[in-house]
């Protein structure tokens, strides 16, 4: 099937991708723009590995505000460039993340963040669930290796699926930033300020609310 430059540019105005990217693509698929866009995607994800052992000094902080200033977040995003720092889609990508980090409160970056003694702590409490729900002991590490994986889902950012596009994870929201913009992004740190917080107060569902605010743009 012939490949012309309108076939190019639409599967690159779909994509992101560079014009020799979408012409390898299409040619490699026969013409087939759905699976050239996967075929993208794929490639595009290998990329954003391999930028993984760059080094991402550059970047910027982010600081966002939510409900009238009722929780403030800040964050340290890093790319490798100072250019990139000041691109729209590397802005629009840091304050999607502080966005997630105050509707959904993660606690680390990453897995590694995580003390052991918080990780030990929480296996005691979880195998102590698992035997009281009548399971057998013999049993038991093997389920609370199933539960740990959820508490890392629940804790670290990376891991927590993205609030506005839960198919995805932070992590991959990322990856697919690092393919299209071509640099290494990484989440270095963050903080969540709650006004008030520790004190009695009423509790919001922040995730609801930040959902209710997407819709409505």
């Amino acid at each position: 099937m012939a490949i012309t430059a309108k076939d190019i540019t639409t599967l690159r105005e779909q994509t992101g991708a560079g014009m020799l990217d979408c012409k390898n693509a299409l040619t490699e698929c026969n013409g087939d723009m759905e699976k050239a866009a996967d075929w993208l995607r794929e490639k595009g994800i290998a990329k954003a590995a391999k930028k993984q052992s760059r080094i991402a000094a550059e970047g910027a902080v982010f600081l966002y505000n939510h409900m009238n200033g009722k929780i403030g977040v800040m964050l340290e995003l890093n790319c490798e460039t100072d250019f990139v720092a000041k691109n729209e889609d590397f802005q629009q990508l840091g304050h999607d993340i502080c966005l997630h980090i105050a509707a959904n409160a993660p606690k680390y970056v990453s897995r590694d963040e995580v003390d052991s003694s918080v990780l030990e702590k929480e296996r005691e409490i979880l195998r102590a669930q698992v035997i009281n729900e009548g399971k057998p002991e013999a049993m038991a590490d093997k389920i609370v290796d199933g539960k740990i994986g959820k508490f890392y889902k629940e804790v670290c950012l990376l891991e927590q699926e993205f609030v506005k596009d839960p198919d995805i994870t932070v992590e991959q929201l990322v990856t697919n930033a690092t393919a299209k913009i071509g640099e290494k992004i990484s989440v270095r740190r963050f903080a969540r300020f709650v006004m008030g917080e520790g004190l009695e107060k009423r509790q919001d569902n922040l995730a609801e609310e930040v959902k209710k605010q997407t819709e409505g743009k």
